[in-house]
């Protein structure tokens, strides 16, 4: 029995990790101007953000086709594959997971488990590296999968959007009246649902207040949990605030392990530039 895993470019794995657990990504295609370009393969960071700056036009996304999905599966399969676990961007802000979950149903040349992350980025990619380390240790599909659902479970992301009009336009934010646009500078506070929804929960004036309560929301699972924490800091094209940030959790939390994930533009086409965040949940590593 071999089990290989599939995600998307949403994750935002590194090269290294994707090489390291053998993990096939499926990109996510980006549209500028009419355009299609696909993430990571045919679209840079510096061109994006140049776009998104400088053009009326607005990006935006495409998800990865049902035609993409077979022929990875069917590659994978004549490599050897008989089992896959498909690990995708939350069904709250896309239908795609739906789309697969039909798929699955008539595709049979291996036996295909698809997991909705119920988040993206950093979120979607913890799962990634988990199961790809559990295969790694010999594990089966069928044991690995509730390991990754114990994990989701006890993921927490929040994140403040500098302007709140990508989300709006494209309409990935469900309770939109609960935030009034950018009024005076205002940083909306947002987090995703138990069903993985984008929901405004707060707004800000700075970044910097945004941080003090995502700390805040930290400590209050730190004093709870009964297991090591791993906290991931997420920006879009705003390095230099995400190190800060970084600092800040390594001083407030000793114990917790940080990392940095940076959004990129299938993300950011909703987002926003500058956006940041924080995800956590129990370290993934704990659990191999």
């Amino acid at each position: 029995m071999t089990t290989a895993v599939v995600t998307d470019t949403a994750a935002y794995l590194t090269p290294e990790q994707i090489e390291k657990y053998h993990i096939t990504v499926l990109p996510v295609t980006v549209i500028l101007n009419g355009k299609q370009y696909k993430e990571t393969e045919e679209l840079d960071l510096n061109t994006f953000y140049d776009y998104l700056k400088n053009e009326k036009e607005l990006p935006t996304t495409s998800q990865v086709s049902m035609g993409q999905i077979e022929e990875a599966y069917d590659k994978l399969v004549d490599s050897g594959v008989d089992k896959i676990i498909s690990i995708h961007l939350s069904s709250g802000i896309t239908s795609f997971m739906d789309n697969l979950r039909m798929f699955c149903k008539s595709y049979t040349r291996a036996k295909v488990f698809p997991v909705d992350s119920l988040a993206a980025s950093a979120g979607e990619a913890n799962l990634c590296l988990l199961a790809g380390a559990l295969v790694a240790e010999g594990k089966e599909a069928e044991e690995i999968i509730p390991e990754l659902e114990k994990l989701r479970d006890t993921t927490n992301v929040y994140f403040a959007v500098d302007d709140l009009k990508h989300l709006m336009r494209t309409g990935r934010l469900s309770n939109r009246s609960a935030v009034i646009g950018n009024l005076l500078n205002i940083k909306p506070l947002l987090t995703f649902n138990a069903e993985g929804k984008i929901i405004a929960i707060g707004k800000e004036r700075t970044m910097k207040r945004c941080l003090r309560l995502m700390l805040l929301e930290l400590q209050k699972d730190l004093e709870q949990a009964d297991y090591k924490i791993h906290a991931t800091v997420i920006d879009a094209n705003n390095e230099v605030l995400s190190e800060a940030w970084v600092n800040e959790l390594h001083e407030t939390f000793p114990n917790v392990r940080v990392t940095i994930s940076h959004l990129g533009p299938s993300i950011s086409v909703h987002t926003g530039e500058k956006t940041m965040g924080i995800l956590w949940s129990r370290d993934w590593q704990s659990m191999i």
